[in-house]
């Protein structure tokens, strides 16, 4: 398991291949097209990320023990 601060230098380096991936996106010679990265696959990944350094910031999950009666 990560630490957060792993996790918010994995964060950062999702940020850099977001902005690499807007700027230069695909590219076309001759009369192919090519693609650099999957900016959707980018943002999902980013909001993974930032969902799991949220909950551990915020005290990660709540679990509650619950005892059924007859």
């Amino acid at each position: 398991m990560a630490t957060l601060a792993e996790k918010r230098g994995l964060l950062q380096e999702y940020i850099k291949a977001e902005k690499a991936a807007l700027k230069n996106q695909s590219y076309t010679i001759k009369d192919r097209t090519y693609t650099r990265a999957d900016l959707s696959a980018i943002r999902r990944g980013r909001e993974l990320l930032e969902s799991e350094i949220a909950q551990i910031e915020h005290g990660g999950m709540r679990v509650r023990r619950i005892v059924p009666r007859d």
